[in-house]
Parts: C-alpha cells; structure tokens; sequence
C-alpha cells in the first residue's frame, strides 16, 4: 500500500517553490564550473526573501548535492529547512539516494512518494538509472503511479520527477531524458485531473502545454544550460527559482524568478563537468 502524507485541507491558494539542481559539495567552498554553488544557492534564497515570495512547501527536484556526501545534504538541507515550511525531495543523477534519506532529519524534510494538500495531489516520481544520468521509470514506478490517479481522480494532481519526460532541443540534453516516456504518457492522458508535470535536470526555463497538462522545467540555482544547443554549452543568464499558485480550480499560476546576475565566474568555455 502506497504511503501517503495528507496535509490539512485548506479553502486559499496553495503557494510552492521550485528549488532544483542546487549541486552543493563536500567542501563549502565547492565550485561547479569555476561558480560556487553555495554562494549562488544563498543568493537565491536570499531573493525570495527580498521578493517576499511565499510559500506553502518547497518543491526539492533533484541534485541537491553534486558528489552525493552526507556533509553536502546536511548543507543544503540547512538552508531548504530556513523556509520553514514543508520541503519535499527527489533524488536526481548526481545524488546519492541512500545519503540523501539517511541525511533527513524529519521535521520540514521529507522524501515522500506522494503528498495531499487542499484538493490537490503531489506525486513524486523516481526517475534515476544507477550508475547513469539519463532518466527512466520503472514498471514498478509506473504501476504504483496508476494507482495513485486512480485512487485520486478527484483531486488535481501535479506530477514531479527529476529527468525530463519530454525533448527540450538541444541534442547532448535530450540523451539524457527520461528514456520510456511514452508509458508516463499513456498512463497520465488516462486521468484528466493531472494539471501539469514539474522537473528539474535541464538547467533551464520550459513553459509548455500538450493536452491540458502544463508542463514546466525550472533554472538551477547554479549554473545554466545553453537552450537549444547541439554539444554541452552553458548560458550566461542567472541562476533562478520557480514559483507556483496552484488554485482550487485546478488552475496553475506560475514563473521564473532570476537573479540580477550571476554570483561569481562561470567558465563558459567547459565542454561539460
């Protein structure tokens, strides 16, 4: 029987923060691409405080850390839980998934397959390969995942994973996507009370909309990829957040807050890391 958390029913608008690919390190003084992403990962959190950006939960989707040490999730969870609201994990290709749930300390953290708040449901898939960075969901995910729509048909649901389940057009991105798609899909164009579908992974903004479903991919807190680009390429515009209001109507209000600029040196001339 699937776990389910069921947070109190509530009349208002539910309020989420995207949070993804956060890619902390052992070392504080860690860099990805010459950036270092606890700095850049502060500078963000620091902008919706300044924006006054608020929020019911915080959505984690995935690298969270970038070499999977317990010290680098106890870092980055510091920092999610100054919130101080629920904050939901997923595990992406650079995490290590038993470090990540042994690092939990309960409270704000959580690593759940599935959550309700109001009318809505929150279901996480597991989209990560051991051993692999591309994306794919097994027969047991995709089972369980039918089930909980069929359970749940009265409530609108959004649907997070790490891995993209979708292209986003640049070529070297696209290897790495969630590799059976298509089983997602026909599960999902079953059950019209799925609203949309959030991941992380493509170190950009996507915004669009296939079959009523709002599909959304969201900015890392760190470094950025190169929309569109055939070989690994990294962008210049700055790390960013997503915001989302998610109505008792099943509408979704959302998007992408940036940064000024980019907190520190980027080398834009890596061939990949």
């Amino acid at each position: 029987m699937t776990n389910i958390t069921k947070l109190p029913n509530t009349k208002q608008v539910i309020n989420v923060l995207q949070i993804t690919d956060t890619h902390l390190f052992n070392d504080s003084n860690g860099c990805l691409l010459g950036l270092n992403t606890l700095q850049s990962l502060d500078a963000v959190i620091a902008a919706t405080a300044t924006r006054n950006q608020q929020a019911d939960m915080i959505l984690a989707t995935g690298d969270l850390v970038h070499d999977g040490s317990p010290a680098a999730y106890r870092r980055v969870f510091s920092r999610l839980e100054s919130f101080g609201v629920p904050v939901y994990c997923l595990a992406g290709n650079h995490d290590e998934a038993d470090n990540l749930q042994g690092t939990l300390s309960g409270g704000l953290l959580h690593y759940t397959p599935q959550i309700h708040k109001g009318n809505w449901n929150f279901i996480f898939l597991n989209s990560t390969i051991a051993g692999s960075e591309g994306g794919h969901l097994d027969a047991d995910t995709l089972k369980t995942l039918e089930h909980q729509l069929a359970a749940n048909t009265d409530s609108h649901t959004l649907i997070c994973l790490h891995h993209q389940p979708v292209l986003m057009g640049s070529h070297w991105l696209d290897t790495m996507a969630v590799d059976n798609a298509d089983e997602l899909f026909s599960i999902l164009d079953r059950y019209d009370q799925v609203r949309g579908i959030l991941w992380g992974h493509v170190h950009q903004e996507f915004d669009k909309i296939r079959k009523n479903v709002r599909l959304m991919a969201t900015p890392s807190t760190c470094i950025q990829f190169l929309p569109g680009s055939e070989r690994f390429a990294v962008d210049t515009t700055a790390p960013g957040y997503r915001w989302l209001s998610l109505h008792e109507d099943g509408r979704i209000e959302t998007g992408v807050e940036r940064l000024s600029e980019i907190p520190g040196a980027v080398d834009l001339a890596s061939v990949g890391y």
